[in-house]
């Protein structure tokens, strides 16, 4: 994340954009402890898309933003059920940091994938501080069916021992989250 957020105009945009950001209720972890994390402006966003090679729409931006502020926030939440496993040993996860891979798809994607269904749209690997250990959980973004705005979050942690043993705990539980 750079220090200074980009919150310039870009060469060729008409319309002014918003440069006010909202606090999540995302909870950093690592050497931003105790602080909230925070989104990005609707000029931030642009510019971010602009980077990497999307044609962004400065009329879309004031719906598109609050958009991906309501997916990750929904992402949190999901992120919070896993980790409720773990409330006895840690009661407040954060946040350490987040990696969008949108192109690196998930074996579970790819195998999925193959008996039809669509790939997702992104993907991010986020990185949470259980009370001073680090374990990551990996997101597909899938677009819903509804031919409206609708998303299919698949939230689980990444597989590791420890993140294939939450999940065989909730699919033993729920009958859920195995795969």
């Amino acid at each position: 994340m750079p220090i200074t957020p980009n919150q310039t105009p870009a060469k060729d945009q008409k319309e002014l954009l918003s440069i006010d950001r909202e606090v999540s209720t995302i909870p950093m972890g690592g050497k931003h402890d105790g602080k909230y994390w925070v989104y990005p402006s609707q000029q931030m966003f642009y510019n971010a898309m602009k980077r990497k090679n999307w044609d962004p729409a400065e009329k879309d931006m004031g719906v598109v933003v609050p958009i991906h502020n309501i997916v990750n926030e929904e992402c949190w939440r999901k992120i919070l059920e896993w980790e409720g496993m773990h409330k006895t040993s840690c009661d407040q996860p954060k946040l350490v940091k987040f990696i969008g891979k949108p192109r690196e798809y998930t074996p579970k994607a790819r195998i999925l994938n193959l008996f039809g269904y669509k790939l997702p749209f992104d993907r991010h690997d986020w990185v949470v501080d259980r009370c001073g250990k680090e374990v990551r959980y990996v997101i597909d973004f899938y677009g819903g069916n509804t031919g409206g705005i609708s998303f299919f979050l698949d939230v689980r942690p990444a597989i590791s021992w420890d993140g294939l043993g939450d999940r065989w705990r909730r699919f033993w539980k729920t009958g859920t989250g195995l795969f």
